[in-house]
């Protein structure tokens, strides 16, 4: 199993051109073939009003913004792939951003979208990543707005459980894995399995079979959040990517009572590669 194709987000806030990096960088290692997905939302006439010289200005000004903003998102594509070599393609469509990224996810290998930011302009939905992450059933490398301090991939930390979700990241990231130079499996707060083996000692033959040399770690919560846990061992260990699955519970559940998925994604300080 391999990356042939990624699809990377390109719109024109702050953060799109270390996300575009990071998506280039990936598809040269695994001679991927990579798009860049631009969407052009469309007009959204507001309530208050139905005058049309008022609409005709709006119009007009949603139009301008719009050209602006898929001229900046393109220059930055093809700065950024123009030197870099490989099978690249660039591709502007019109809908809505979570719709388009959906739908044109379930044919890649994996998304690389950008992490919510608050202040971007033009603003994005506070919850796209995570209704792409669910509804493609494909892998999402998250880049924090903020931009990475390093390519992702060599230090990498799976959070393991032993659940369906954290099945599928682990699955999902086996050709990074497989590159990395460290690859740590953190577990918190382990339940005891049923074959009275350690926990994660199967996680981690399974990965040896493939090539993958891992250390576990086993830490606890001791009752404080599971997300700010893991942040802080991926500091520690100086980590350049996180693997997790997310959403373990029902997104409604984690809403009301928090949980990792939900501070690693609006706290993230390195990459994410996430899985459903």
């Amino acid at each position: 199993m391999g990356y042939k194709t990624i699809l990377v987000h390109c719109d024109a806030t702050r953060g799109a051109e270390g996300r575009l990096r990071i998506a280039v960088d990936i598809a040269r290692q695994h001679g991927a073939h990579l798009i860049g997905l631009h969407v052009r939302q469309p007009f959204q006439a507001p309530m208050f009003t139905d005058a049309s010289v008022a609409m005709d200005a709006l119009y007009a000004s949603y139009e301008e913004t719009a050209r602006s903003d898929e001229a900046a998102s393109s220059a930055t594509f093809q700065k950024v792939t123009g030197g870099a070599g490989g099978s690249s393609e660039w591709r502007t469509v019109s809908g809505m951003t979570d719709e388009c990224l959906i739908e044109a996810g379930r044919y890649a290998d994996l998304v690389v979208l950008g992490q919510y930011d608050p202040e971007a302009v033009p603003a994005t939905p506070s919850d796209l990543v995570e209704r792409v992450a669910m509804a493609t059933e494909r892998p999402a490398l998250i880049v924090p707005y903020i931009g990475a301090a390093k390519m992702p991939g060599g230090n990498v930390m799976v959070c393991w459980n032993g659940s369906r979700e954290s099945v599928r990241a682990v699955t999902a990231a086996l050709p990074i894995l497989k590159t990395a130079l460290k690859v740590t499996l953190l577990m918190i707060d382990p339940q005891k399995t049923s074959s009275g083996s350690e926990p994660g000692v199967e996680i981690a033959k399974w990965l040896s079979r493939h090539g993958v040399n891992s250390v576990l770690q086993h830490d606890s919560a001791d009752g404080s959040d599971v997300g700010g846990v893991i942040l802080s061992r991926a500091a520690d260990r100086d980590v350049d990517l996180i693997v997790m699955g997310i959403y373990g519970h029902s997104r409604v559940r984690e809403m009301v009572l928090g949980g990792a998925s939900r501070t690693l994604l609006a706290t993230m300080t390195v990459p994410l590669l996430v899985a459903h």
